[in-house]
């Protein structure tokens, strides 16, 4: 107890140096013309979240690009703008660094406080639904293309997104029965976390032509082995790629030696699909790709 007082003061300390940090961007004469945001194009874009960067690449609006978070890896030449750290741990210092004019980010930033203290900068941030439905996507390239000034590109790219994945979907007429399927999102220390419904997780699957097995609740969490014995899936799906943990890309091996899994349908035929996260997941404008990929593993010859 006697070092509450300490680290009181240290708090106030980082709120007050990042709240200084800001304030002298705020200063700054490229922060001053803040009144004729709605006149000038914005010249200096931060995007944080993978989709939001996907979306502005597949506007052609690359080069007004300025620095990513660190889940925006696609396209590859992403990976050569500045990276300004992990979207849920953002810091002003490192945000402010690139000098942005515009900061598009997907709601499920933070932390909450950084976040505060930037909105207080003046330099104009504009948050993109976390809305993994065909909708969402529709909305979230809307919002970016009128952001940068390009909404007719934005038609464009809603039409093309929305063709391809009605041709991704077409393809599922041939499918006759849907599989079984369950989501992992992670195996940590034996426990299983999976997709439960109203997630990028369950809706890709739907999508895809699966039947997400884990109904009884809604977002990602932890079920017991009783309730994996019981969902039986018949086929498990995993992110895969740069950037996850091992927890996430979990080998065959823990699979088959988990004393739960191991018992399922999916585990005994070895049907454990894994891709790339933020295709899987990111619902932006590969959506139609995820879904084709997806149903091909799902499917094989059948779709």
């Amino acid at each position: 107890m006697r070092h509450a007082p300490r680290l009181q003061r240290r708090a106030v300390m980082r709120t007050g140096f990042a709240a200084l940090i800001a304030a002298s961007f705020i200063a700054s004469p490229l922060y001053s013309g803040a009144a004729n945001a709605e006149e000038i194009k914005a010249q200096r874009v931060l995007a944080i979240g993978g989709a939001v960067t996907e979306i502005v690449y597949a506007l052609g609006e690359q080069d007004r690009l300025v620095g990513r978070d660190s889940t925006s890896t696609y396209p590859p030449e992403a990976n050569a703008l500045p990276n300004v750290g992990y979207i849920r741990a953002l810091s002003p210092e490192g945000v402010l660094s690139v000098k942005p004019d515009l900061i598009l980010a997907r709601e499920n930033n933070g932390p909450h406080e950084a976040v505060e203290v930037l909105k207080s900068t003046g330099v104009r941030w504009v948050d993109v639904p976390d809305d993994f439905t065909l909708e969402g996507i529709d909305e979230n390239i809307t919002i970016i293309a009128a952001e940068l000034g390009v909404p007719d590109k934005g038609e464009a790219l809603k039409k093309k997104v929305a063709a391809d994945i009605a041709k991704a979907r077409a393809r599922l007429a041939s499918v006759e029965r849907k599989l079984k399927v369950m989501f992992v999102m992670a195996l940590t220390d034996g426990k299983v976390n999976v997709a439960g419904t109203s997630t990028a997780a369950s809706n890709i699957i739907e999508l895809a032509g699966g039947d997400n097995v884990i109904t009884a609740f809604s977002g990602y969490k932890q079920i017991s082995n009783e309730a994996v014995i019981d969902a039986a899936p018949e086929v498990i799906v995993m992110m895969n790629g740069r950037g996850v943990s091992t927890d996430h890309a979990a080998p065959n091996a823990l699979l088959e030696a988990h004393p739960a899994l191991s018992t399922t349908p999916a585990v005994k035929t070895g049907k454990i699909i894994r891709m790339d996260g933020m295709l899987l997941l990111g619902f932006g404008p590969r959506t139609g790709e995820a879904i084709t990929k997806l149903a091909e593993a799902l499917y094989g010859h059948e779709y």
